[in-house]
């Protein structure tokens, strides 16, 4: 018995050490050459994709990760958020949202890289570029240039997100996942207004992260003259005419933008994804070995972090929404374009590429290795389809399209070709006000407390004249208060025509609420897509004796970006007229006006919801400016994301539990124009091409994280500046409404029958192929199903003149009760409705 017991145990022990050194990886060598990044002396051709740990919650990283490697991501690419990790100078904050170390060891365990950017500048249309505002008080101080106290605070906090990944051992060079690292950010796009002192501090900061010893390679993007050893990378649209500035180092793309970020104010930008495939499949074909996409999932501005006037969703109509959810056609059609890229690897990393013309806009470039292996880019950069011969043999290429064929021979993929399904997503509303009873998922008691207008802290304090907002608040709010009593007396112009009294106000931006004697008499608001700086003339009404004059300022975001985006101010600056009858103009700038940092509820913490000065009772203010409301709520049920639809409500900021989910401002629309419904993929994209949502508030529905609610008993605080109706928003649900596909016989094959043999691909033909989302769901309905020559678009399918009688039947058969369900595009499958036409196969369905 004490042999068998000796025997476990030091099974149990043997247990115990390989247990452990299975979890521990060996350490990888990252260097790289001309062509590509090596991993241990191996060229690797590598997929990245961004996702921005605080725009989404600790909660949901491992599904976002997960998602990301099902999409075929080798590598997840963040910024490193300084702002956010060191608010206070020396005291740092690494806990939650902002847990680092966490998000890069969850990466690790799903088997992906690391390309850590940790700038410190970010850009990244995030509050102050992520500068923190007490860096711009450091006395000397000049941003991004060869100054020695930014040096100096740049180079420590650098040192410090190295040194904690060291200690962690998360570099490759140690056995963890980060391959890379990135030093500055796009700073070669608005250097020269630096002059000389540029040059001097672009070989600093690449001299100070090279002897940080992280053991990976560090790039700079958007610098062409980045010193060696550091990579110079590209940003944009398309990169696939980019050159790095040496012959030693790889064709790198560290940011291709899946969308763009909407503003308040904007109308929402989208980027159809044959544009996206075929900018991916373009960098690729002509040298390229690493590409990212900015961003894989955009996720949410909470708290206060948005930059100026940017939109509270950063959703940037990325692979995986705002919520999390899988974006349908563009992630699956990704998927397939990484697959094919990867079938080319071989070749990819062994050779030179040799590019070819086939005629105008028509590019053939081979890769093709001494051991046979050869991979070939078919390019048609005109808006046209266009027939070529290559090989030998005819190719029919969409415009504005690439073919890939891993054995310079058969059609993998074309980008045009998009065989993924789509998804339309919905959201099922449950609004209080007219449906308590059947939704409980707002409580319809509301209680309130006024925000005072003008002075009521303690800490207010008197100046001559007008101050410059950022440099009085440091941004410790959005709010600046600006007092002023006057004393008009009876026989003043002012007085003979009150209603011709205009107060004229200038401000470097972002919004402005006016009160004359204690009433909103007007705003203004800044635009984002011009200047953020507000002018208006407000009619107003004085009376004989005392009046107050109270403006209260608004930055809704901090500058981000642009060449001394620092000293770009925020805040009323002046003039402040009244301007009256008959030309009559008094100035006011340089009267002795009184400051407020900040609101009376903020002081108070009214945001948690828990203080005892909240009032009940049965008359709810509604409409007025200036009012914190509170109410409690269920949680919705179920697992699909949740949203708040704040229509009704004019602009603020909201609470869930303490937690802030950002500003909200529904008030504010798009244009009127400038927007389409089907955005042609062909021809050159930029941020105004493709736009929807023209005419209607920018954003009514913001993001609350499951993982922030509980149940039951949540508690909801609004505070709202200009006016609104609080029972009027509710709680939404995202679901997925229809799944579609639409195939023709033209279409290559799945990607994934590559690998059979080649008479088994001759006799298959394309494939349909539809799943649903969640694990829990099967097909429950066919809403349309048409194989001929069905047209229109996802959830808007209509039968052409050709149509086979069976192909509802056939499908139905085929997907109803399964969770997927897959259908070969063919007269096999559906019989020949109409000879000599080419078909294909449109299906609508229903997941429950």
């Amino acid at each position: 018995m004490q042999e068998i017991m000796r025997r476990r145990e030091i099974l149990a022990v043997l247990v115990l050490f390989f247990g452990v050194f299975a979890t521990t990886s060996f350490s990888s060598n990252v260097t790289y050459d001309h062509r590509a990044l090596l991993i241990n002396g191996k060229r690797r051709v590598l997929i990245s994709g961004s996702i921005h740990y605080p725009r989404s919650t600790p909660e949901m990283w491992p599904d976002l990760i997960q998602k990301s490697k099902d999409g075929g991501l080798d590598v997840i690419e963040t910024y490193v958020f300084w702002n956010e990790h060191e608010p206070v100078r020396n005291q740092f904050n690494f806990g939650g949202r902002f847990d680092l170390v966490k998000f890069v060891k969850l990466v690790a365990e799903a088997g992906l890289y690391v390309h850590l950017r940790i700038g410190p500048y970010v850009c990244a249309e995030w509050n102050y570029g992520g500068f923190p505002l007490w860096l711009h008080f450091i006395p000397g101080i000049k941003f991004r240039t060869d100054n020695e106290p930014f040096k100096a605070e740049m180079q420590r906090f650098t040192a410090k997100i190295v040194d904690m990944m060291k200690q962690e051992k998360l570099y490759a060079s140690q056995g963890g996942p980060i391959i890379l690292s990135q030093i500055e950010n796009e700073y070669g796009n608005i250097d020269s207004a630096y002059g000389p002192a540029a040059k001097t501090y672009i070989k600093w900061a690449a001299n100070m992260a090279v002897s940080l010893d992280t053991g990976v390679p560090w790039v700079m993007c958007q610098q062409a003259d980045a010193p060696d050893p550091v990579i110079n990378t590209c940003n944009g649209f398309y990169c696939d005419q980019f050159t790095p500035n040496s012959k030693n180092k790889p064709k790198m793309w560290t940011e291709n933008w899946s969308g763009w970020f909407l503003s308040f104010g904007g109308a929402v930008p989208y980027r159809p994804v044959e544009d996206l495939a075929f900018a991916v499949a373009r960098f690729f074909q002509l040298g390229g070995t690493f590409q990212n996409y900015y961003m894989y999932h955009g996720g949410t501005n909470f708290d206060r972090t948005s930059g100026p006037l940017i939109s509270t969703s950063y959703d940037y109509d990325a692979p995986l929404d705002e919520y999390g959810l899988i974006r349908q056609p563009k992630w699956g059609h990704l998927k397939e374009v990484h697959k094919a890229i990867k079938l080319c690897e071989e070749a990819l990393i062994a050779t030179e590429p040799t590019t070819t013309s086939l005629g105008s806009n028509l590019e053939a470039t081979v890769y093709k290795t001494g051991s046979g292996s050869c991979a070939a880019f078919l390019a048609n950069v005109a808006m046209t389809d266009k027939t070529v011969t290559f090989n030998g043999n005819s190719y029919n290429l969409p415009g504005w399209s690439v073919s890939i064929l891993p054995d310079c021979k058969n059609v993998v993929l074309n980008t045009a070709k998009v065989n993924s399904m789509t998804i339309i997503p919905s959201f099922t509303h449950q609004f209080q006000a007219s449906d308590v009873a059947s939704s409980n998922a707002l409580n319809s008691v509301w209680s309130w407390i006024n925000e005072p207008v003008g002075i009521s802290t303690k800490d207010a304090f008197v100046k001559s004249g007008l101050l410059e907002q950022i440099n009085t608040t440091a941004d410790k709010s959005d709010y600046l208060w600006y007092s002023l009593s006057i004393n008009i007396k009876g026989n003043e112009p002012f007085l003979e025509d009150g209603s011709q009294t205009v107060l004229h106000v200038e401000s470097l931006g972002h919004a402005l609420h006016v009160f004359i004697n204690g009433k909103l008499a007007g705003s203004g608001t800044g635009k984002s897509s011009g200047s953020p700086k507000v002018a208006v003339d407000i009619p107003i009404t004085v009376v004989p004796g005392k009046n107050s004059i109270d403006l209260l300022s608004l930055t809704v975001g901090l500058y981000n970006y642009g060449a001394f985006f620092d000293l770009v101010g925020a805040g009323i600056t002046g003039p402040v007229q009244l301007k009256g009858k008959n030309g009559t103009t008094v100035d006011l700038s340089s009267q002795q006006w009184t400051y407020q940092i900040g609101l009376k509820g903020e002081e108070l913490g009214l945001s948690t919801g828990s203080s005892s000065q909240w009032i009940s009772r049965p008359n709810l203010p509604t409409k007025q400016p200036l009012i914190w409301y509170k109410t409690s709520f269920n949680a919705p049920a179920g697992n699909d994301p949740i949203a708040i639809d704040f229509t009704g409500m004019g602009k603020g900021e909201a609470w869930v539990n303490g937690q802030s989910i950002g500003r909200y401002w529904p008030i504010i629309a798009s244009p009127n124009s400038g927007c389409t419904d089907s955005c042609n993929y062909r021809g050159a994209y930029n941020a105004n091409k493709c736009l929807k949502n023209c005419a209607k508030p920018s954003q009514t529905l913001y993001h609350v994280p499951r993982s922030w609610v509980k149940s039951t008993g949540n508690t909801l605080v609004l505070f709202e500046e200009v006016g609104g109706d609080p029972t009027q928003i509710g709680f939404a649900t995202k679901q997925v409404e229809s799944l579609c596909s639409h195939i023709s016989e033209s279409h290559p094959l799945p990607v994934d029958m590559w690998n059979t043999d080649s008479e088994a691909r001759k006799k298959s033909g394309p494939v349909l192929s539809l799943e649903c989302p969640h694990p829990n769901q099967v097909i429950s309905s066919i809403k349309f199903a048409s194989f001929g020559t069905p047209h229109g678009t996802c959830g808007s399918f209509s039968h052409g003149q050709c149509s086979s009688s069976s192909a509802l039947s056939i499908v139905q058969k085929a997907c109803v009760g399964s969770k997927s369900c897959s259908l070969g595009v063919s007269v096999n499958t559906f019989g020949d409705p109409c000879m000599g036409v080419k078909k294909s196969l449109a299906v609508e369905v229903s997941c429950t």
